[in-house]
């Protein structure tokens, strides 16, 4: 399984499919054959993060529409509290963190799945924790 983030969603759902390189088109083609495979995980905040900031209420609605066939991860107070201690653990080796990609790492630490993202921090992260990060072949 694969927990995807805000950035490769961004990807696939508000951007124009004519308006990317071939780099993020090949990470958009990754996402939509891990959604064939059944393979694709999404957290609430991630959800969110998505939907954010979309100022058309017409794409609003197809973003949201598009995501609902997703559940989300439901979520235990270790997740939270992991996901402090990670953060703790990374501002210790002078990376900063944030409260959402430390999430996603306790989440994906916790099952045992990758993380798929083009935020370069997860690199940094997986640096301090033994995440394992979604390379598209």
């Amino acid at each position: 399984m694969v927990l995807v983030d805000t950035s490769v969603w961004s990807l696939a759902l508000r951007r124009r499919a004519v308006d990317l390189g071939p780099q993020d088109r090949r990470l958009t083609q990754a996402l939509y054959e891990l959604v064939r495979e059944g393979r694709v995980q999404l957290l609430g905040a991630i959800r969110q993060e998505i939907l954010s900031g979309i100022g058309n209420e017409s794409q609003f609605l197809r973003i949201r529409n598009d995501l609902r066939a997703f559940e989300d991860v439901a979520l235990r107070t270790g997740d939270y509290e992991d996901a402090a201690q990670m953060a703790n653990q990374c501002r210790g080796k002078g990376i900063a963190s944030t409260p959402v990609g430390m999430l996603i790492c306790s989440v994906a630490l916790h099952h045992g799945w990758q993380v798929f993202s083009t935020d370069r921090d997860f690199i940094h992260y997986a640096e301090v924790l033994p995440i394992q990060l979604f390379s598209p072949a």
